[in-house]
Formats: structure tokens, sequence, C-alpha cells
């Protein structure tokens, strides 16, 4: 039996088309996703759209269309966002759909059964683009009177009947939960501020409104429709199956291992979620992982502004995979990030053009021209091959550990010193002037340079796969060896190999 691994993103809510934002954090988790499945798990990778809410009822309005059809228009951009990303999710859901609404509505009554749910009426400072409700300690008052909650989001006076979650009661318990499992919460900078809020004291969530309609209706109800997020993070189990527990064949994957979210919502998955389970006798997920956010040339994001990065023009102009790989690269994974052309451009050079692709063109060329296009025998390798090897066959462990804390940029950089080392051991070596003086030690060489090569190209799978596959092919290594276990396995000597091509050709700026 293969171990079980559940990661999800956040599901995006429809308000608006995709950003690079959006496609962040869904590239960051499909390659969590891939690098589980290189290393035989049976894996659950989902994700899909938010549809309901004041915000998608309005900005519906603003377009002439009904919410669903709206809902629907928009939910197909994110799927083709993530087809065209090439990400390899094993569910897409909406929350429009029967299964989602099903769900939320069980888990509703099985929460407001154990008695954690009340009916009251709702007094206080609402964002509707956060779809959060704030204190008045937590907000900032401009010149002009207006209040700002800590997202930069205005919020307005809201006062309506409303049903409501016990939060509070679950106080003492978060914080015991969070003492008890310390790698719940990650990075630890989001940690400290989530316990922080909860230790500065929990006040019962509203959980309904009876403002607008589009949402999940309350079971018993009609006049309210769920809060928007007890509805949108109810998405991970219901795809999961839930209510039907014992028929259900995916609910193996719960509790999921990892939720990948932007720090904005962090609060929302690591303080609501665990309660609202926790209040229906369901396990809490095993980790919350936030990441930053992303600025372009120094400035946020913003449609006024102009700047917003769309990332299927990144795609069309640049090449899917160095998008994947330089979002991943430019910026430690969990912290906030900043985008500008050149540097783009300066990673596709120097790293993939430069490093990779011109040790895999060199290596390959010479085993064309030296070795009848063959894999050439292993031989007696001596102190500079070993060593090379040695650093190249920890990559896969080394790679595990850091992908569990989901240090996505220091993966990069892990398989870039083996990189860096090998250009200095082709330099150093120079199989081409071997071939005149040594013939029998230029084959080893070259031998060291493939192996290696086949262990850099197997881990970078998940976040260049199609760019991976080529070099692979080109490597003689066959579909089916492919897996990190594989690596254990030496391909056998005398293994044609096909003629090498560029895998990362130089970007020139039109003139």
């Amino acid at each position: 039996m293969k171990p079980h691994y559940m990661i999800t993103t956040p599901i995006y809510y429809v308000n608006g088309a995709p950003h690079v934002g959006h496609a962040y954090t869904s590239i960051a988790a499909d390659v969590l996703a891939r690098f589980k499945r290189l290393d035989g798990y049976d894996v659950f990778f989902l994700t899909g759209t938010d549809e309901h809410g004041q915000k998608v009822e309005q900005a519906a309005q603003d377009k002439g269309e009904t919410a669903q059809n709206f809902a629907t228009m928009v939910s197909a951009q994110f799927r083709n966002m993530a087809d065209k990303l090439n990400v390899s999710y094993n569910d897409f859901i909406r929350t429009t759909e029967v299964r989602h609404i099903k769900s939320c509505q069980d888990l509703w009554k099985k929460i407001a059964d154990a008695g954690h749910i009340y009916l009251g009426a709702y007094e206080g400072w609402y964002s509707l683009r956060d779809e959060c409700y704030y204190g008045e300690d937590e907000l900032t008052t401009t010149p002009d009177g207006r209040k700002i909650a800590p997202t930069g989001a205005e919020v307005k006076w809201l006062k309506e009947p409303s049903y409501f979650f016990k939060l509070s009661a679950w106080q003492d318990k978060l914080l015991e939960f969070y003492e008890k499992h310390p790698q719940f919460i990650g990075p630890e900078s989001r940690k400290n501020e989530i316990v922080s809020f909860i230790k500065s004291g929990l006040r019962d969530l509203s959980i309904s409104r009876t403002s607008f309609k589009w949402g999940v209706p309350v079971p018993g109800d009609d006049d309210h429709v769920m809060y928007v997020w007890f509805d949108a993070l109810t998405n991970y189990i219901s795809a999961l199956g839930y209510p039907s527990i014992e028929s259900s064949d995916l609910w193996r994957f719960w509790p999921a291992d990892l939720h990948l979210v932007g720090k904005e919502i962090a609060r929302f998955h690591a303080l609501y979620w665990p309660a609202f389970l926790m209040a229906a006798d369901l396990e809490p997920p095993k980790r919350i992982y936030s990441h930053g956010w992303w600025t372009v040339e120094g400035e946020k994001m913003s449609k006024s502004v102009g700047n917003v990065i769309e990332p299927l023009k990144l795609v069309e102009e640049f090449g899917l995979d160095p998008v994947r790989f330089f979002l991943l690269r430019e910026v430690p994974f969990g912290g906030d990030g900043d985008y500008s052309r050149q540097s783009l451009i300066n990673r596709m050079n120097s790293e993939l053009a430069n490093d990779l692709g011109n040790l895999a063109q060199r290596t390959l060329s010479q085993v064309m021209r030296n070795c009848g296009g063959q894999l050439p025998e292993i031989g007696q390798r001596n102190q500079d091959d070993e060593a090379l090897l040695s650093k190249a066959i920890l990559l896969p462990a080394l790679l595990r550990e850091q992908m569990d804390r989901q240090a996505l940029h220091e993966s990069l950089e892990t398989v870039w010193k083996i990189i860096r080392a090998s250009n200095a051991y082709i330099d150093q070596q120079a199989p081409w002037a071997l071939k005149k003086t040594d013939p029998e030690r230029m084959a080893v060489v070259l031998r060291v340079l493939v192996d290696t090569l086949r262990i850099i190209a197997t881990c970078l799978q998940p976040f260049m796969p199609d760019s991976m596959d080529k070099l692979l092919n080109q490597l003689g290594v066959s579909e089916t060896e492919r897996q990190l276990a594989d690596l254990e396995v030496a391909m056998p000597a005398g293994r044609e190999l096909p003629a090498p091509s560029g895998i990362f050709p130089r970007f020139v700026e039109a003139e």
C-alpha cells in the first residue's frame, strides 16, 4: 500500500480573473504534489473555486449576469489557468456544486446538534473585500474618518440577525492543539501572529447573513445563508465525500497533510477551520502553510495602476517551465516577493540556459560524438568522480526534508549546488581533451556526468515537468525509471541515447 498524501490550494474567489498570485499558489502546490508522487505516495491534490458571497453577487450584477452564470464563467478561467500551468490536480471543486452544498449543510447540522451554534444578532465592523469581521482594536482610522482593516480594506458597520458559532469556547483548546502540534502552522512568523490574536481573546463568530441570498442556505432557516468562509472551508472535506465517510473511498486522505494558502487567509484556515472541525468531532488538517504576496517592480499589484501580472501572458512569452522555475526560485517560499521582467530573464539565461542547459548539451554532445551515442560503462571511478556522485546521491533525501517544510526555494538551491559542481567537474576533467589522451577515462567522466544529470533531472521533474521529460528522454531514462526509488538502480551500459537538442534556449529581447 502506498502512503497517502493530500494537498490543497485555497479555492479561488470568482469575483475577478486569475492573476500571478493565484498561479503562484497553484504552481507551488503542484510541485509538492508531484514530488510526493515521485516519492511513491498516493496523492490527492485538490483545487477549485469559491463562488458564493456578496462580492460575487455584486460583481455579477455589475456585468449584467446572474450570479450562477458569472461564477461559471470565472470558474472556467481558473480551471483553464490550472490546465495551462500544467497543474496536476485530482479534483477541481466548485462551491455551487450539489455535493458541496450538501456537505456544508450536513456539517452545519452536526455542529448545531452538538450545541455550538446559536441564533443572535450581529453588530460590528465588516470588510466586504476580505469577507471578514474585525474588532475595533484591529482597525485604523483615516484622516477622512474611514475605518481600515489590517489588510488595507475599508470596513463598514453591519447590523443584522445572525447565527453564531461559539468560537470563544475554543480559545484554550486551539492553543492546546497548537502546543501539541507545533508544525501545524507555518511559517513560524504566521504562527506567532495567530497565537497572539487568539490570546488577545476570541469572540463568537457570526456565520450567517440575511442581507443577500447568494450563498448556501442555512438548514431549517432559508432567511439565512452561510458565512462565505464556513461554506468555503468545507470544500476540503466535501471533495472527499463528507458526510459519507464510511462509503467514500477518498476519505482515506483525511486529515489533509497540507493546506497551502496565501498569508491573507491564514487566520481562517488555522483558527476557524480547526475549530469548526473539532466542533463536528472531525480531525483538523495536519499543516497550514501560508506564503507571501508578490509586488511588481516594487509596487503593489493593482488594476488601477495597471500592473497586474497575468500568468498566461507570462507563459506565452517566456514558456511554461521557465515561469514555474522563476516564481519558486526568486524568493524564499513563505516570504513576499517582487516580480521584475529583468529578473525573470536573468534567471532564464544564467541558471536555465547557462548552468543546466549548457551542462546537459556539453555532456550529451560528447557522448554522441565520442561514445557512438551509447551510454558508457561505469568504469573505474576516482576520488573526483565519487566526490560529485556522493553529493548528487544525497539529493532525494535532502529534498524530502525541505519539501516537507515547504522550503521550495531552498530545494532549488540544493539542486543548483550540484549543477554548479557538475559544471566545475566537466571543466576540470575536460573529457574533450581526454578523447585523445585517455579515452577510457573520458568514458568514465561522461558516465559520471550522465548519472549525475539523471539525478538532477529526476529531482527537478516536479518544478519543470515538460523540460525534464525532454532531458530524461535524451539521457536514455525510460518512462518506468523516473521515480526517486529508481535512482538506486544504475542504467545499463550500451543503452542508445538520442541525438541531444537544447532544452533551455537563451531569451533575447526583441529589437
